[in-house]
């Protein structure tokens, strides 16, 4: 199965092409992503000496993350994927970045900005694919709070909110991993197993998933 996986939610511009077991990957650190994005994504099919229209399915980042970023991997996935008639399939940025750590716990946290982080926990099953076992939220980090047991901390969040968030969570988090970003290796893997379990969707339903907007849609029902 041939994926194209991109991720733009972060600081990472990451891209992957999957040809059945066989992934390469192109990452660049940064803030210049839309630059970048369709540059690492010729280069990538050139090496392999193939057309958009050879693929399966493109799998993108669909957030949480910077809304930028997001904005822009939509954008790019949306582009090619109606071009090619190809199918589509989003994937959560916090599940891909838990899903390339060597934990069967993760407590992933990304920063939102505004003293929040984006955050989700998830479990390995054991087809050795990461599974959700809470929502994915945005809070100040005073109100992380995972199901008991024992998590390792992973994501940008924790880069900036460590000092925050350990003393609270000490007893149910035995470390964190510092400058872990989602793989688009790890996301074109989720990507592969998404079209397999028919999770894949046509082009124009490739729309970012910001968390914050879903928030502030809720608190105004709720004052409503």
């Amino acid at each position: 199965m041939k994926i194209l996986a991109l991720d733009t939610a972060t600081e990472a511009c990451s891209v992957a092409l999957a040809l059945d077991d066989e992934i390469i990957e192109r990452q660049r650190l940064g803030r210049q992503h839309a630059e970048r994005i369709l540059e690492l994504i010729e280069e990538l099919l050139t090496e392999a000496g193939l057309r958009p229209a050879d693929l399966d399915a493109i799998a993108f980042g669909r957030g949480p993350g910077m809304f930028t970023g997001l904005r822009i991997g939509a954008g790019v996935t949306q582009g090619i994927a109606f071009a090619a008639d190809l199918p589509v399939v989003p994937v959560s940025t916090l599940l891909t970045l838990a899903q390339g750590l060597d934990a069967d716990r993760v407590l992933a946290a990304l920063d939102a900005r505004m003293g929040q982080v984006y955050w989700g926990c998830f479990v390995r099953g054991d087809d050795g694919f990461m599974e959700a076992v809470s929502e994915e939220r945005v809070d100040s980090p005073g109100v992380v709070m995972p199901p008991p047991g024992n998590w390792i901390g992973a994501g940008s969040g924790w880069d900036q909110y460590n000092a925050e968030l350990l003393p609270r969570l000490q007893t149910q988090v035995t470390g964190w991993q510092a400058q872990a970003f989602p793989s688009a290796v790890e996301l074109a893997r989720l990507g592969q197993r998404g079209v397999a379990l028919g999770l894949a969707i046509s082009a124009e339903l490739a729309i970012p998933v910001y968390v914050r907007d879903d928030v502030a849609r809720k608190s105004a029902r709720q004052d409503s």
